[in-house]
């Protein structure tokens, strides 16, 4: 995998001219010890200066090219607004949106072919949790993916979020992030051993200045999927700096 970790953005439905503005200063004093990804809405993603700080990726793709699906975004639109990255399968995609693991593969599979590196989104909720079918859901979502689809995992980041842990203030504690990342790379190893060995597996759920360095320790935690605090400029810029190797 790449020596530098990353720390990924997700504004979700938030964000202004003034917060773009604001993020982009903080940016220009990052170490280059770390990569940065920036997921606004898709409507500000044109007010980003092209930068060496950091990449630009939009929250959602179309499983569709160009035609009549109104309200969509394809992968060449997406391109067009200077984005590399798009995230996939987000939990509230899933949830609100009734995205299933296929649709996600069909999403997945358009972003490798259009140029885009998608960052699939995993995790299980505070039930399956309780019911100790974490591996199992992982598994499940995994496969769906990669398992007829093997030679797209060395194209793709992985963001493990445990439903559980999104806005709600609560983190799995470094110890849980990591047997559930050994896991993932395990699974993904079925598939494709080198991608698995190289893939960036991202933690997401409730990271903040304060809990990310001992995340960030973990052999197979490398980076972040930042919600919350990364509507925080000088916050989001504090995790970024705990993440240099």
């Amino acid at each position: 995998m790449s020596a530098k970790k990353l720390i990924a953005a997700n504004w979700k439905m938030n964000g202004s001219r003034a917060l773009v503005e604001a993020v982009v200063q903080q940016l220009t004093n990052l170490s280059p010890e770390v990569d940065v990804l920036l997921c606004p809405p898709a409507t500000l993603l044109p007010l980003f200066p092209a930068s060496q700080h950091y990449a630009l990726g939009a929250q959602n793709v179309s499983e569709h090219e160009q035609g009549a699906y109104t309200g969509e975004l394809d992968v060449t639109l997406i391109t067009e607004t200077g984005a590399t990255y798009v995230l996939v399968g987000h939990s509230e995609r899933r949830q609100y949106h009734g995205e299933s693991d296929q649709l996600i593969c069909l999403k997945l599979q358009q972003a490798v072919n259009g140029g885009l590196t998608p960052v699939l989104c995993i995790g299980e909720t505070l039930t399956e949790r309780q019911q100790e079918n974490t591996e199992q859901v992982i598994a499940k979502q995994l496969a769906a993916v990669y398992a007829s689809h093997p030679e797209l995992l060395a194209k793709s980041v992985v963001a493990y979020e445990p439903v559980w842990a999104i806005g709600t203030g609560e983190s799995a504690t470094p110890e849980q992030a990591q047997a559930a990342h050994a896991f993932i790379r395990q699974q993904l190893a079925q598939y494709d051993a080198a991608g698995a060995a190289k893939v960036r597996i991202l933690y997401g759920g409730s990271v903040n200045a304060t809990n990310c360095s001992a995340l960030f320790a973990q052999p197979d935690i490398n980076g972040a999927l930042v919600g919350g605090a990364s509507l925080k400029p000088s916050e989001f810029m504090q995790i970024c700096q705990s993440a240099k190797e």
